[in-house]
């Protein structure tokens, strides 16, 4: 029994009558089939990115789908989850391991490989991928997006301590509940995950990230996505940094957006660790550097989480000597 084998029979039980439909061959338009397929009746689903460099790094998509598992009312999310794979590699494992798939085409660009910050590879996948969020807005779905952007710590040649990104080679955001319960969804046209809360929810200098965040299909939404993907020649930045500038700019203001940014006490990570676990939904293995030290510490986080039934009687982990 392979990991999502195993999943659909675990979760099977709290599924609520809806029926598992094995993945099929996809018709003309395998976008929309897709979307209507997994799309809750609301029309909002689940989307994550696969590459054949994240596929080849031993547990991280089993942990990501052991948070679905086992977490608070998260299992029957599986089913709405689109993975969307970005190279053959990719979208061969994702079909063999029963999971519902996306192949995500982009013409004469490879991007199989681990890509860096700033390369052409990174800002192609980057840029492709906004592209393709903006084409699920216009065809009237909301979406949950979650994904992962990897820092690589090395040193220049003055000896300087000196960062590189790299993109969806592993999966570190750690479901524990379903989102949908806590995020309190009222009409706002985005919300967004925050690397550091100042406890204002509609204020602009929250830090976000596009780790986790939510989109509805609106016009204001869709001429967002339009204007953040025509800049992808002119800034010079990957699509975050991009957004980051545009909000800066007044853009959000300009297009009317109403966006909420996440309190860290709920939606939570490791550079700003929420003091109580009875609230918290997901954990973003941000500020941390390497595959092994997030498995590892995500790994503890889940434990501790299951160990105490993600009460608030759980603490974080003893220092594991990675980034908790």
């Amino acid at each position: 029994m392979d990991e999502m084998q195993e999943l659909e029979f675990l979760c099977a039980q709290n599924y609520h009558g809806q029926t598992k439909t094995e993945p099929t061959p996809l018709p003309k338009d395998e976008l929309e089939a897709s979307l209507e397929r997994l799309s809750m009746p609301n029309k909002t689903l689940i989307i994550a990115v696969l590459n054949k460099a994240y596929i080849e790094q031993n547990g991280m998509l089993q942990l990501f789908l052991q948070g679905f598992r086992e977490g608070h009312d998260t299992c029957f999310l599986i089913h709405h989850l689109l993975f969307v794979a970005v190279d053959q590699a990719s979208f061969d494992h994702c079909l063999a391991q029963h999971l519902n798939c996306y192949k995500l085409v982009a013409d004469g660009v490879d991007f199989s490989a681990e890509a860096f910050y700033n390369s052409n590879e990174f800002l192609d996948m980057m840029w492709r991928r906004t592209q393709f969020l903006g084409d699920v807005l216009r065809r009237g779905y909301s979406f949950i997006f979650t994904v992962s952007e990897k820092l690589h710590k090395s040193k220049d040649m003055n000896g300087q301590l000196t960062f590189a990104l790299s993109f969806t080679k592993d999966m570190d955001v750690l479901w524990l509940r379903n989102p949908f319960s806590k995020l309190h969804y009222e009409g706002e046209d985005m919300l967004m995950s925050s690397d550091w809360f100042n406890g204002n929810p509609f204020d602009d200098s929250n830090f976000f990230n596009t780790g986790f965040y939510f989109a509805s299909p609106n016009n204001g939404t869709i001429a967002l996505f339009d204007e953040w993907y025509a800049s992808k020649n002119s800034s010079g930045k990957n699509d975050q940094d991009t957004l980051l500038q545009m909000k800066r700019d007044g853009v959000f203001r300009r297009l009317g957006l109403k966006v909420r940014y996440l309190d860290t006490n709920s939606f939570t990570c490791f550079c700003h660790k929420s003091k109580d676990f009875g609230e918290v939904v997901t954990v973003h293995a941000n500020c941390c550097v390497t595959v092994k030290a997030k498995l590892t510490d995500l790994t503890a986080v889940l434990e501790v989480w299951k160990a105490n039934n993600g009460t608030s009687n759980v603490t974080w982990p003893a220092e594991t000597g990675f980034c908790l």
